[in-house]
């Protein structure tokens, strides 16, 4: 007799083990969350800066309210530094140097190129300059005042081309003058080992004489370079800002600059080569992870070390001198290779190595700060790759999730196996996490394997304790705190821009159709030993409006490849579904790829019966 059974899979995806052997559970599923146990697809996004996209991929993001009350964020990219400020996205990138050149320009008639001069400019193609200041062109009719180009070729030591808008009317040359205001070199999105053509000196030994002549490679053991994908760290200090792009010196923007959007500067007297930095909570220090250690006779910045912790004068981001009269100081930590990121969390700054977990607590007096060492073997996968969520502090590491109650602990993950088989291992770099507070979730946004940008996230609930994944198109991410809904920063085809990450009522991409499904796990009659006839669906749901969809798909046996899928159109009015299908085993997937639809999903009620063992 055919009778009613009622599935109420476990909430959140199960991959430790076969679809199969995870009966009972949800499998898989993209654009899904559980609330209350129950699948529903997440709302969508929406572009901020409407019209305005920026260069680059952004590595961090802060958000946060002036004293003003006027709401702005800032996020960095390997080209740039970007303020956000109502609807519009700023250039705050600092300049570097500047210096005032005549004589400088040439063009070329029916071209759109200029040939700009300055003696030993040590630029690369791709770096950034602006021009202020600038005279005319000679007859040319190309003008280049306050604009900014990057440098599309490099000619000679001294000279470079940009490209400009304007076909020149003439040919000129030695002409014009301006200032060459130079922004930070620009940085890589890519990873890559230098040991090529223009990686090490010329000194890099390939051979008995030591030396490399022209057009040689460097040889794996020189010492070239790594080309790490550039990193910023952002921080407050107060309603201002305090950045690091790793490797360089610390920057320092004013948000009450006089003239608007004000530029980020250098803070000169700091280490000249910082990792990553933090600021302290209530002691306000600003903090350096991986850093020069201080030398006398090097004025401030010695060795670079990258275990360093250096710290500078409490309330004062321009003194970082040890002496009597400051609480500058320094620490080196041990157990690992390289400091990676850290986060503060309740009491105390969790501070990670590659291998290891730290405490560092304010304590005042002689010492400053106390070091403590919590955990080993739990390092950190990115410098972004850990958050603190109600005072318990959650990472990522390359093998494992963790989480920080007072030890380093393994977080049991229903998906591990999952995220951690498809995250692609060169770009450990650009894990990102984030918290989303309105749905209790922490967020980390990974490249899968064969992308270069992040592309995936996994999703964890620590309150409901469910774990999700899916794709997304966003590379940072920040929460609603500051501007009513989680903020992020996108790569598409269209450009990069800054979005509304799940407003209220918005349920598609920029206008485009979200599809999100969610299918569980295999489930049998009599373990299996007979074939189940199903031959009603009883749906229980709930449908903003269009419609979603159902499929019972069934099979003989776990590895069968011959399947048969029944696939229904649910709408707010089905009440049941009648079909016949026979299968030993079968699942359920309810999907949606309706315009700007919502779905929740409640208990699914199938009826079945053995149909024999054969």
């Amino acid at each position: 007799m055919t009778k009613l059974a009622k599935f109420d899979f476990l909430p959140g995806f199960h991959r430790e083990s076969s679809q199969y052997a995870e009966e009972g559970k949800w499998y898989d599923g993209n654009r899904v969350r559980f609330r209350e146990g129950k699948p529903e697809n997440m709302r969508g996004y929406e572009t901020r800066a409407l019209g305005s996209t920026f260069d680059g991929s952004a590595r961090a993001l802060i958000a946060w309210t002036d004293s003003d009350r006027t709401k702005r964020s800032i996020f960095g990219t390997p080209d740039k530094l970007y303020e956000h400020d109502g609807d519009q996205i700023y250039d705050i990138t600092p300049i570097t140097t500047a210096v005032t050149l005549t004589n400088c320009f040439g063009t070329s008639s029916g071209t759109a190129r200029v040939c700009c001069s300055d003696t030993n400019h040590g630029r690369s193609v791709g770096d950034y300059v602006y021009f202020t200041s600038t005279s005319a062109i000679g007859s040319s009719n190309v003008s280049l005042q306050g604009n900014v180009y990057p440098i599309v070729s490099v000619d000679s030591l001294n000279t470079f081309t940009v490209s400009v808008t304007t076909n020149a009317a003439t040919t000129e040359t030695q002409v014009g003058k301006a200032t060459f205001n130079y922004y930070i070199p620009t940085g890589y999105s890519i990873a890559a080992a230098g040991t090529g053509y223009g990686a090490a000196i010329y000194q890099a030994t390939v051979c008995a004489a030591g030396f490399r002549a022209w057009n040689e490679p460097a040889s794996a053991d020189a010492t070239g370079l790594q080309f790490e994908i550039t990193q910023w760290s952002l921080d407050n200090w107060g309603e201002d800002v305090v950045a690091n792009r790793r490797g360089s010196g610390l920057f320092y923007f004013d948000s009450d600059a006089s003239v608007l959007p004000s530029r980020a500067v250098s803070i000169s007297t700091s280490p000249v080569s910082v990792n990553s930095i933090i600021v302290s909570p209530n002691d306000r220090h600003l903090i350096c992870l991986g850093a020069n250690e201080y030398n006398v006779a090097a004025t401030v910045s010695g060795s670079f070390n990258p275990m360093l912790v250096r710290w500078s004068d409490q309330d004062n981001r321009t003194e970082w001198e040890p002496r009597a009269d400051t609480t500058s100081g320094e620490v080196v930590l041990t157990d690992g290779t390289r400091i990676v990121g850290a986060v503060r969390g309740r009491n105390a700054i969790n501070i990670w190595t590659d291998n290891s977990l730290w405490l560092m607590q304010y304590v005042g007096g002689n010492f400053v700060f106390r070091f403590q060492q919590i955990g080993t073997n739990c390092g950190l996968i990115g410098p972004h790759a850990a958050i603190d969520y109600n005072g318990i502090t959650y990472w990522m590491g390359t093998d494992n999730f963790y989480m920080n109650s007072g030890s380093a602990e393994v977080l049991p993950c229903t998906v591990r196996r999952y995220v951690f088989d498809d995250i692609n291992t060169t770009y450990y770099d650009k894990v990102y996490c984030g918290i989303n507070s309105e749905f209790r979730e922490i967020i980390w946004l990974y490249a899968s394997t064969n992308e270069t940008e992040c592309n995936k996230y996994v999703i964890y609930n620590p309150e409901e304790k469910y774990w999700v994944y899916g794709d997304m198109i966003f590379t940072t991410f920040t929460d609603r705190t500051v501007f009513g809904n989680t903020i992020t920063t996108g790569v598409t085809a269209a450009g990069n821009n800054i979005y509304n990450n799940e407003p209220s009522g918005v349920f598609t991409g920029n206008g485009e159709t979200l599809i999100s499904f969610a299918e569980s796990g295999e489930f049998d009659l009599d373990e299996g030993n007979a074939i189940m006839f199903m031959n009603r669906l009883i749906p229980d749901y709930d449908i903003s409006s269009g419609q979603i969809k159902v499929k019972l798909i069934t099979k003989k046996y776990p590895e069968s490849t011959s399947e048969i899928t029944k696939e229904f159109d649910i709408f707010n009015n089905t009440e049941k579904v009648d079909f016949r299908a026979r299968g030993r085993q079968a699942k359920i997937r309810v999907s949606c790829g309706s315009n700007n639809t919502s779905w929740r999903w409640g208990s699914v009620r199938l009826a079945l019966q053995g149909d024999g063992e054969r």
